[in-house]
C-alpha cells in the first residue's frame, strides 16, 4: 500500500530534511506543497528543479503531487487561470510529479456558473497535462467539497488527464457517506487524502485513529496499489502537536487498515 504524506505537516523544514523523515518513516512519497514562501515553488529556475528531482531520486521518495492553490471554478477571465495551470504543469513535470492538485474555488454566484469555468479551464490545459505525463486533481474542496458536486464537472471535461483528490475531511463535513463518494468518484478517483479531527466544532489536527474521521470505512474501499496522503494541517492550527514524532504511527495505522483485493 502505498502511502504520502502532505508536506503541510512540516511548516519551516528543509525540504531535504522533510524527504529524509518520510523516507525514515515508512512513507514512499510527499505531497509538495506549492507557494512563494515555500522550497517548492513556481519560482525555482531550471537548475534547482534538476536538483530537487534529484533529491526524490536519491531517497527513493516519490514526488506523488504538486499541491497547487490553483482555482480552477472561480470568477473572472480565463487567460491568468490557464496561465496559472500551465506554470504548475511545467513546475509538476519538471520535478517528477505524477499528478498537480487544484481546488475548485467556485466562489459566489449560481453553481452552473462555477461548473462551466471550471469544464472550460480544464478543457483547455487537458490535452498539455496528458502531454507532460501528468494529471490533474481536483480536490473535494470549498464549492464542490463533495464528490454529488465535483462528479459533473468532471464527467463533462472527461479526459484522463484529469480526476479527482478525495479529501476525506470535507466529503465528511458535508455529510457524505464513504460509499456515496467512492460510488461517484471511483472512475476517475486519483487518491485519497485522509486526515483526522475531534469534531465538527474542533478541526485541530489529531494523530490518525484518534478522532472521529470514517478512514477506515473509506481505506477498505480501495485497491490495495491505491495511494493514501496524510494531510496535516499544522498550519492553519497553531495548537496542533508537532507531526514529526507522529510519523510513524501514522504510516503503521494506515498500513494496517483493510484494503480491497481487487481492482477499482
Amino acid at each position: 500500500m502505498p502511502l504520502a504524506l502532505s508536506t503541510l505537516g512540516l511548516p519551516g523544514t528543509p525540504l531535504d530534511r522533510v524527504v529524509g523523515l518520510a523516507a525514515d518513516h515508512g512513507w514512499h512519497g510527499l505531497e509538495l506543497r506549492c507557494a512563494s514562501d515555500q522550497p517548492v515553488r513556481l519560482q525555482l529556475t531550471p537548475a534547482q528543479r534538476r536538483a530537487t528531482a534529484r533529491l526524490f531520486t536519491r531517497a527513493g521518495v516519490v514526488p506523488l503531487t504538486l499541491a497547487s492553490y490553483v482555482g480552477i471554478a472561480g470568477p473572472g477571465p480565463d487567460e491568468p487561470v490557464v496561465a496559472d495551470l500551465l506554470a504548475h504543469l511545467r513546475l509538476a513535470a519538471d520535478l517528477g510529479c505524477r499528478h498537480l492538485r487544484v481546488f475548485p474555488h467556485g466562489g459566489p454566484g449560481p453553481a452552473a456558473a462555477a461548473d462551466a469555468r471550471a469544464v472550460h479551464r480544464l478543457g483547455e490545459v487537458a490535452g498539455h497535462a496528458w502531454s507532460l505525463g501528468v494529471r490533474i486533481l481536483v480536490e473535494t474542496h470549498d464549492s464542490h467539497r463533495t464528490a454529488a458536486a465535483l462528479g459533473g464537472v468532471l464527467d463533462r471535461v472527461d479526459h484522463p488527464a484529469v480526476g479527482a483528490l478525495w479529501d476525506l475531511l470535507h466529503t465528511w463535513l458535508a455529510g457524505e457517506y464513504p460509499t456515496e463518494t467512492h460510488r461517484v468518484l471511483a472512475r476517475r478517483l486519483g487518491y485519497v487524502q485522509v486526515k483526522d479531527v475531534a469534531s465538527v466544532e474542533d478541526l485541530t489536527p489529531l494523530a490518525l485513529g484518534a478522532g472521529v474521521l470514517p478512514l477506515a470505512a473509506c481505506v477498505r474501499l480501495l485497491p490495495r496499489d491505491s495511494w493514501v496522503a496524510w494531510e496535516y494541517e499544522a498550519p492553519w492550527h497553531p495548537a496542533a502537536a508537532p507531526l514529526a514524532p507522529r510519523l510513524g504511527a501514522g504510516a503503521r495505522h494506515l498500513a494496517a487498515l483493510p484494503r480491497r483485493q481487487d481492482g477499482p
